[in-house]
């Protein structure tokens, strides 16, 4: 697979090489650049040999000998990401499966590629790679890997997810480690499913593959209402997430005897389900899997404190009163952060949003669409209305439902304010200073 050159960043490498904004890039050593990841991976080195292509079809080789890591400076057409590989499953727990209809496309789209994981975080399965891509992965040392396990139990693997080859998964793990490849592992967890002896399990032959496994992050199983016709699921009592709370404890002890690492850590909305204390945020160690949940509140807990200390009140805070809208979940915890830190001339109400749209089941701040938001706040006096950021579409000012946060604060008439997930943003914001 060849790739175009669309410009030659001055000064570089590639510049003072002779290469130019439309030549095609054939391949590098004699190995085609099919991705992202091929092109960083072969252009690390630190003698490259580039067979390139110039606009009359004439071919010719361009040497170039460079510090390793060193960037040649180019820019090329394809994003080296176009069709990403979607999921080959139907995991008895899948959300997508569980979204209304009538959506925007977007969020319909169940991706599982391995280069995602890579270069954005996101969690593979492994269950639709050729061998082939296997053997490329290894190659190019991919690493770390984010890796949705679940249960390293192969057959109950296979009824989970609902794929016949998802019972290689300690396969294809062990021979990341064999390799040297590090890798973090999700496990969501389903009542009487994959938890009790089962997470045991998982556990162990996780941690019998550390220093390259990581860390695990286990994670509740949401629910929507739309699940006619899906595997018949329930959420965690409270009684249930504190065993799960307390079984992570107990392994934890062991991990750090013998590794110095916790290794396992319950989401946030374990502890929130179960109504247990947040641990402090030294058992959070470097926040590894913080997009997934673990350790956000905590940490926005610190952030906050730790401004507060830096920045203590001075008198500037405007005189107002604010509606911090939240999932049902996170509300307790923010009361609390509230009723411990007031803000002075600031009255402050935590108001939580149950989520009529999904579910009442689904009690995370991020999945509150515009509709509930409005529905729910209409009427209510205030001058300021704080939503976390993670409400809207990455980068855009639209909810989930496709409503945008003008109409949202048009319907309302009061001025909605997306807060990052931030503690000083957020005292930013409850102060009245541009977040």
């Amino acid at each position: 697979m060849s790739q175009r050159i669309v410009q030659v960043q001055s000064g570089s490498l590639a510049a003072r090489s002779g290469i130019h904004a439309g030549d095609t890039l054939i391949s590098i050593g004699g190995t085609p650049v099919l991705d992202l990841v091929d092109y960083q991976f072969l252009t690390a080195r630190p003698s490259l040999e580039i067979l390139l292509e110039d606009g009359n079809g004439t071919k010719r080789t361009v040497h170039i000998h460079k510090r390793t890591g060193d960037p040649l400076g180019l820019t090329l057409e394809s994003s080296l990401m176009s069709h990403p590989k979607t999921c080959a499953n139907h995991c008895m727990f899948c959300f997508i499966e569980q979204m209304p209809p009538g959506m925007r496309e977007s969020l319909y789209v169940r991706d599982d590629d391995w280069r995602l994981s890579l270069m954005a975080g996101n969690f593979v399965t492994l269950t639709n790679l050729p061998p082939c891509e296997m053997d490329r992965m290894v190659e190019r040392r991919a690493s770390p890997l984010y890796i949705s396990v679940h249960t390293t139990n192969g057959e109950l693997r296979k009824k989970m997810l609902r794929h016949i080859h998802a019972d290689r998964i300690m396969e294809f793990l062990k021979r990341f480690a064999d390799n040297h490849m590090s890798f973090h592992c999700q496990v969501v967890l389903c009542p009487g499913i994959n938890d009790g002896t089962e997470l045991d399990r998982t556990l162990q032959d996780l941690a019998s593959l550390t220093p390259h496994a990581l860390t695990v992050a286990l994670v509740p199983v949401g629910l929507t209402r739309f699940r006619e016709h899906l595997y018949p699921l329930r959420p965690y009592t409270a009684q249930e997430a504190e065993q799960i709370i307390r079984q992570a404890e107990a392994f934890q002890e062991v991990m750090l005897a013998r590794h110095k690492t916790r290794f396992v850590f319950p989401s946030d909305e374990f502890y929130q389900i179960a109504g247990h204390p947040l641990p402090d945020v030294d058992a959070y160690e470097d926040f590894p899997q913080f997009e997934n949940g673990v350790g956000l509140l905590c940490r926005l807990r610190d952030e906050f404190e730790t401004a507060l200390r830096l920045c203590p009140e001075d008198g500037s805070a405007r005189a107002r009163r604010v509606i911090m809208a939240t999932g049902t979940s996170v509300a307790p915890f923010m009361e609390e952060l509230i009723e411990k830190h007031p803000i002075p001339g600031v009255q402050v109400r935590v108001h939580p949003i149950i989520n009529r749209f999904f579910g009442e089941t689904v009690t995370v701040s991020g999945l509150i669409t515009g509709q509930d938001l409005v529905s729910q706040l209409l009427g209510q006096e205030a001058d300021e209305i704080l939503i976390t950021q993670s409400m809207l579409r990455e980068g855009e000012d639209i909810f989930l439902d496709d409503m945008t946060l003008e109409k949202a604060q048009e319907k309302l008439g009061i001025r909605i304010t997306p807060v990052p997930d931030d503690g000083a943003d957020l005292l930013d914001a409850l102060r009245g200073t541009e977040v």
